[in-house]
């Protein structure tokens, strides 16, 4: 048999030794796995004053907004079914509403999901039509005049009490309280310094009080004698200043030199742990009374002091006085994202009008005008150089 013919008769006989019996399969591949779902990240704006005269009130602010977003991304937060990544973008409007309005038109121009700010009166209310131009939610965690949220823009909060209440409370605690009979006025002419005085001059009127005089000063104020000597003649029981810290300083240095006996109030503006650094000895106890626009007590209390060890501890600086409000407001912001499932301000903006959230600042929750419900002040006086708290009033 040829060898050609041998190996086709061996191939045959092993063709057929393999019939009937079943081709093992090669394993199937293992499906692909999903790829994970993109983080989104959300711009959240904030504005504050981080330059000028009042920028450790901005800092601090800023400082509560950073605090914030820091443990937002830190607690891995969903929106939608995707990953959140927030992101802060922070501006200076220096507490002028030029800078204030250009500083909101880079935050629309950058597509920002919300805004915190401004601190001011003066840079909240110009901002704020651009923002509700744009469609975009602000929260303000320490604007106090009455304006802010009585324009009818859907997308605008505040997070503290306003003038109204400030001011006519401390009128009425002039009065009633600290049994002054005549009382002087000073505001800085800003949208702020200006609001909490005629409030608080109404207070005054309303408890019995006479306000002997009336004058004013501006924002960027270092002497301040004239319009002292002016009211000295006029012998009043107390001066209220309607301003922020930077000027409240000064002026109670230059009450002292010119010998000036009567008692210092003024609203949040100058009721920070700073005005004893800037008055220095012009500070007496019991001698400055002022008005937090916010408080808590009884059990709330311990998520507030808890926040300022945080604070402390993170930043090495005490909080100045609105810090807290900023974080809150960060928190109310995202919280209202998480509930609508979205960062696009049409759809979040409802969850935020809804909003019943605990914070270290109290409750929060909103009326219809964007104002938060039963708003707190607390009442301060100073001793020793250190703030002390008088009472909480609703």
């Amino acid at each position: 048999m040829q060898l050609n013919t041998k190996l086709a008769v061996i191939a045959a006989a092993v063709a057929l030794a393999a019939c009937g019996k079943k081709e093992e399969a090669a394993p199937a591949a293992a499906p692909a796995a999903a790829p994970a779902p993109t983080a989104q990240v959300i711009k959240i704006g904030h504005v504050g004053p981080t330059s000028g005269a009042i920028a450790h009130l901005g800092k601090d602010n800023e400082n509560g907004a950073r605090m914030a977003i820091e443990e937002l991304n830190a607690a891995g937060l969903t929106i939608g079914g995707a990953p959140a990544k927030f992101e802060l973008l922070a501006e200076d409007d220096a507490a002028d509403p030029k800078q204030g309005t250009a500083a909101a038109t880079k935050l629309v121009d950058a597509k920002v999901a919300g805004v915190i700010g401004h601190l001011n009166s003066g840079t909240t209310i110009p901002a704020s039509q651009i923002y509700n131009d744009a469609g975009i939610p602000q929260i303000s965690p320490s604007a106090t005049n009455p304006k802010y949220t009585r324009q009818g823009y859907a997308g605008a909060f505040r997070v503290v009490a306003d003038d109204v209440h400030l001011g006519g409370t401390l009128g009425k605690y002039a009065v009633e309280t600290l049994k002054a009979k005549n009382v002087a006025v000073i505001d800085d002419r800003t949208a702020y310094g200006q609001g909490v005085a005629d409030e608080f001059e109404k207070g005054v009127a309303a408890a019995g009080g006479t306000v002997v005089g009336r004058e004013f000063t501006n924002d960027k104020a270092t002497d301040f004698n004239a319009i002292l000597t002016t009211l000295k003649a006029k012998k009043p029981d107390v001066v209220f200043f309607g301003g922020m810290d930077a000027v409240a300083g000064p002026m109670l240095k230059q009450m002292k030199q010119l010998g000036i006996k009567a008692k210092f109030m003024g609203g949040d503006g100058i009721c920070t742990t700073e005005l004893p650094k800037l008055a220095a000895d012009g500070l007496g106890d019991d001698q400055v009374y002022c008005a937090e626009a916010g408080g808590v007590e009884g059990e709330q209390k311990a998520g507030m002091d808890k926040f300022r060890v945080d604070f402390k501890a993170k930043f090495n600086d005490d909080v100045k006085v609105y810090a807290p409000y900023v974080y809150d407001a960060v928190k109310v912001m995202a919280n209202a994202m998480v509930t609508a499932g979205s960062a696009d301000p049409k759809v979040y903006l409802p969850a935020l009008k809804a909003t019943n959230y605990k914070g270290v600042t109290g409750n929060i929750a909103f009326d219809e005008k964007g104002d938060i419900k039963n708003g707190a002040l607390t009442l301060m006086t100073f001793k020793g150089g250190v703030r002390t708290n008088l009472a909480v009033i609703r």
